[in-house]
């Protein structure tokens, strides 16, 4: 019996996994598919993901170092407020080798990465849980202490606990443009109901046009996203285009008596960008601490643990989206107030009251 299972190699699996073998408990994750395929996420993060990477990774992932953005409240011409540091704000890197790097410290650590594998059932006991597993070679059983669900918006793990689903679900787009483009800035648009459409120049990569939406404008995200691309002048170069789901507002509970969530599929994302990579490793770290797969109890250790990190960023969080939806009048007030060199962390709401915001604001 594995002390651990992981449902989902992202990079919160990946890192639970990783830690979580570090520490000396036997692991075993899967992967329905291939690890990073297919892309369906931004490859734009904070520069604290090198602190999540084996040395050495950095010359392989990143492709482009970003020192602001431009927030619209237009189209592609529309006049743009500029915030920007004088050192690198955030990178972007390549989203699908950084799933594989991420993975692959997992597997070094000591974790059995299975990739191709995908987890149809999870049965939990008072002493663990099994998990029915089909594989490239038929299915089996596997049986576990415990279970960490990590797969995503729509997390099988979450629905067969029986656990509560995050508070809503934004409907995104993503695609590339190949173009390499080496640009300091993001583009922002405050055009789509609920959320935003953004313009992330990714070196090498090219350059990676998406948006998202609330609920309510599901029925024409598509064609918001056709606009978009269509403004820049790009429409006929755009390829990989994909969509998905992304959860915003974890649930009242991610833990059961014998598993747990970590990541998208608890609703750990940042609810004024919809990105989750530091979130959820942050979380999956919070559960490689805490939980004692022999200790049952220790679970609701992880639960106040991973709140206490991250609450009071995605409640700021929720604060500054209700921004997205102001009157066009109010959004440029604001940015007018704000504009020019910042102190802020992109993970970290909580940093516009640091003391390098306030002195940015003073300059």
């Amino acid at each position: 019996m594995y002390d651990f299972a992981v449902v989902g190699v992202g990079p919160p699996g990946a890192r639970f996994a990783r830690r979580a073998a570090e520490l000396g408990y036997d692991v075993i994750a899967f992967e329905q598919g291939e690890i990073g395929k297919p892309l369906a996420c931004s490859g734009h993060v904070s520069l604290d993901i090198w602190e999540y990477v084996p040395e050495g990774a950095r010359e392989e992932l990143f492709q482009n170092e970003i020192f602001g953005a431009r927030f619209h409240t237009g189209g592609a011409d529309s006049d743009a407020y500029e915030f920007y540091k004088e050192t690198p704000v955030s990178n972007a890197v390549d989203r699908v080798q950084l799933d594989k790097t991420l993975a692959g410290a997992a597997s070094d650590a000591g974790a059995d990465v299975r990739d191709g594998h995908t987890v149809t059932g999870v049965e939990e006991r008072t002493d663990g849980v099994t998990l029915t597993v089909r594989g490239p070679d038929g299915e089996f059983d596997v049986e576990a202490k415990m279970v960490a669900g990590c797969d995503g918006p729509r997390s099988r793990v979450r629905s067969e606990l029986g656990l509560p689903d995050p508070e809503e679900f934004l409907h995104g787009v993503l695609a590339f443009d190949p173009e390499p483009d080496d640009q300091d800035f993001v583009d922002v648009h405050l055009t789509v109901p609920g959320f935003f459409a953004w313009r992330i120049p990714r070196g090498p990569g090219g350059v990676e046009y998406g948006l998202a939406a609330a609920p309510s404008a599901d029925g024409d995200v598509a064609e918001r996203f056709d606009a978009l691309v269509e403004e820049y002048g790009v429409a006929d170069r755009i390829e990989h285009r994909c969509s998905g789901l992304i959860p915003i507002g974890p649930p009242s509970s991610v833990t059961s008596h014998r598993g747990f969530l970590v990541g998208d599929a608890g609703g750990m994302t940042k609810p004024f960008t919809g990105g989750g990579i530091l979130y959820g490793m942050t979380a999956a770290d919070c559960a490689a601490r805490t939980i004692d797969p022999d200790a049952p109890e220790t679970l609701a250790e992880y639960e106040s643990a991973w709140r206490d990190e991250l609450e009071t960023e995605i409640k700021l969080g929720k604060l500054i989206r209700k921004g997205y939806d102001a009157p066009e009048l109010v959004q440029r007030a604001g940015m007018k107030l704000f504009e020019g060199e910042i102190g802020v962390h992109m993970d970290k709401p909580t940093s516009v009251f640091s003391v390098e915001q306030v002195k940015s604001m003073l300059r």
